[in-house]
């Protein structure tokens, strides 16, 4: 079973955590050997995009110690061959350039959504 993992809403739990929850538990069931893919859409489109860096954030007098690197770990999931894909309207919509992408990562345009899903079994959206 083929399950595409949509995600949509960008750094939620990212105040705590070092990483996103989606992302993660991608990375986990793939290493239990599910065949998974990934849609960026909506503002998590940015997660494609390698130049982001959260070194010192802060909150008050609170440094995030371990700030998440949400680019690195979409790469790993693109090195693992987890496909992922991006709404490349949604990046445009932001002012985000191919040349800004993480290197793996296949935009798609609107239009192209419904084949994406027709090609997995289950859509699961976060």
């Amino acid at each position: 079973m083929k399950v595409l993992q949509v995600i949509e809403t960008a750094y939620r739990c990212n105040l705590e955590e070092q990483d996103d929850p989606a992302v993660w538990i991608t990375h986990a069931m793939k290493g239990a050997g599910a065949d998974l893919g990934v849609l960026l859409t909506g503002n998590a489109v940015n997660y494609a995009v390698k130049a982001q860096d959260a070194s010192g954030l802060s909150f008050g007098g609170k440094v995030q110690a371990q700030p998440p690197n949400i680019a690195r770990d979409v790469a790993k999931l693109v090195d693992k061959g987890i496909e992922v894909h991006l709404v490349s309207d949604d990046a445009a919509a932001r002012g985000i350039e191919s040349s800004d992408l993480i290197e793996g990562v296949k935009p798609i345009t609107r239009r192209e959504l419904a084949a994406l899903y027709d090609a997995h079994d289950q859509v699961w959206n976060w």
